[in-house]
């Protein structure tokens, strides 16, 4: 009998990861080389970076050390992953803050931080990872037609009821909802597919104040799968809508969150 198919296989392709060195950045790179690609795995903490990367296939993977919100690094990413791969063709906005603080004490820098890293970085990569795919569409468009590539922004549920603690977080992660959908829009025509996922509560550093004591009751009583999502749960969708099994799919602001935000 022959091979079944895999539509996500993503053998010769090539994608930057944010925020990789740890959580659902690490998962989704690691996924992402069991497909078969290339993976750029971006970072800015060194140690993690190195931990990271001594675990992936070397041959199949670029490790970048450096701060996506610092204006001309989003293109250095992308130079030096054409350099060792010779195109992209795909891209995840994963890196994230937070800094937390009720709304009426939160300073500006508070506000800042969390604004650079979670909104404009997500921009600035966008803005460099579509320049290069459009130029590649230019001189041969991919078919069929939306096989260029696919970006996805990792959003939040924060970004879709609020969060409290946290209203520059939550104005970040509902932002990157409109600049998904303006790169849908744009990009269309060269085959770029730009989408978002927000995520509940998952296993992860960032959330383990809300899954501490304090906090674990309320949290968990807002998930009526009555659990939280391991990294390694929430990095097949990710994969899927930047692999070509997802053609037909851009503009999306989807959710993976046990069922704690749903909308018809």
């Amino acid at each position: 009998m022959p091979a079944t198919r895999n539509p996500m296989d993503m053998t010769g392709r090539t994608v930057i990861v944010t925020g990789a060195g740890q959580g659902i950045g690490k998962a989704i790179s690691e996924l992402f080389l069991d497909l078969g690609a290339n993976v750029a795995i971006v970072e800015r903490n060194p140690d993690t970076l190195g931990t990271a990367a001594s675990t992936m296939d070397r041959d199949r993977t670029l490790p970048i050390l450096g701060n996506v919100a610092e204006e001309g690094f989003a293109e250095t990413c992308v130079e030096q992953t054409v350099k060792r791969f010779g195109a992209v063709h795909g891209l995840v906005n994963n890196a994230g803050i937070t800094r937390p603080a009720m709304f009426a004490k939160m300073t500006i820098q508070q506000w800042q931080a969390v604004i650079d890293v979670n909104l404009t970085a997500c921009y600035l990569m966008m803005q460099a990872v579509g320049r290069h795919m459009i130029e590649r569409a230019k001189e041969e468009m991919p078919q069929p037609v939306g096989t260029t590539g696919g970006i996805v922004n990792i959003s939040s549920t924060a970004g879709k009821r609020g969060s409290i603690g946290q209203v520059n977080y939550s104005a970040a992660k509902a932002a990157l909802f409109g600049v998904t959908m303006t790169g849908a829009r744009e990009w269309a025509r060269y085959g770029i597919r730009c989408n978002s996922v927000g995520f509940g509560t998952v296993v992860t550093p960032m959330t383990e104040v809300i899954r501490g004591d304090k906090f674990a009751a309320q949290t968990m009583a807002r998930i009526p799968m009555g659990r939280y999502a391991q990294p390694e749960e929430v990095a097949p969708l990710i994969c899927f809508l930047v692999s070509n099994a997802a053609v037909y799919i851009t503009g999306e602001n989807m959710t993976v969150s046990g069922g704690s935000h749903m909308q018809p």
